[in-house]
């Protein structure tokens, strides 16, 4: 199983961009899938999850700009970014908790880089 990323980019305070992470390989079935992201110096940090069911959770410093969504059919989690901020710059890494033919059950993707700059 291998999670691919991509999306990330640079973009002006103000703009947009549009993750994607698609999931491939053997998979019976996927629960949460989330983005997390890391700046230089800090630790990694949750963005947002999706569980199955199509709950989600935020961390505060996105909630009203930022949006998870999944296609179940595709295996893909996107994260809808608006309004970006300097602040939002980092590398975005994908997560699912996946349920395939080996005991391994957390899979991350390899990171997209986000850059939000004028």
């Amino acid at each position: 199983v291998q999670l691919q990323a991509s999306g990330g980019g640079l973009v002006q305070p103000g703009g947009s961009l549009r993750l994607s992470c698609a999931a491939s390989g053997t998979i019976f079935r996927i629960n949460n899938m989330g983005w997390y992201r890391q700046a230089p110096g800090n630790q990694r940090e949750l963005v947002a999850n999706i569980i199955s069911g199509g709950s989600t959770n935020y961390a505060d410093s996105v909630k009203g700009r930022f949006t998870i969504s999944r296609d179940n059919a595709k295996n893909t989690v996107y994260l809808q970014m608006n309004s970006l901020k300097p602040e939002d710059t980092a590398v975005y890494y994908c997560k699912a908790l996946i349920i395939t033919t080996t005991p391994k059950y957390e899979y991350w993707g390899q990171g997209t880089l986000v850059t939000v700059s004028s």
